[in-house]
């Protein structure tokens, strides 16, 4: 049986001009993280290269800080969008967010990304998320995250 081709992903669909270095669908240097809504859920994944480990065997706690802050900024977004009953996101971005290093991350094997929102105003959003490595949780994210107005250099960058 023939598999139904995949939905793009929210960064895709609703920024494909982005350029974000974690999650710009345009950066060929890029990450190219790409966040699927599936169910109730809105997941990740991630495959690493060797040019992304801090030493052997081991993706670099920048490359896993950047991907839990663009996975997490596109749940807000995500969910703000459904909040207001809107048709395309508003622009967020990160206003603080802390990672927490839990254990190695292998860069062996695809990471898995999962976030949820845990408060929703009507321009802001407070996301936790996590990231797996073989169903093992590496790495936790809590971050804020807010949607800018007229002015701001980010407004209509997607």
């Amino acid at each position: 049986m023939k598999r139904a081709p995949e939905e793009p992903g929210l960064q895709k669909k609703y920024a494909p001009r982005g350029r974000c270095f974690g999650c710009g669908p345009a950066n060929r240097k890029g990450l190219r993280l790409e966040s699927h809504v599936r169910g109730g859920e809105v997941i990740a994944a991630f495959a690493p290269q060797p040019h992304h480990e801090a030493f052997d065997g081991v993706v670099s706690g920048g490359i896993i800080g950047t991907l839990l802050d663009c996975h997490s900024n596109w749940i807000a977004a995500y969910h703000l969008m459904r909040r207001s009953g809107a048709d395309r996101p508003p622009c967020t971005v990160t206003a603080e967010y802390s990672v927490k290093l839990l254990r190695p991350t292998p860069s062996s094997g695809p990471l898995t990304l999962r976030a949820r929102p845990v408060e929703i105003g009507a321009d802001r959003a407070t996301v936790e998320s996590t990231l797996e490595a073989d169903g093992t949780v590496c790495a936790t994210c809590r971050g804020r995250f807010v949607a800018v107005k007229p002015g701001h250099p980010a407004y209509h960058r997607w």
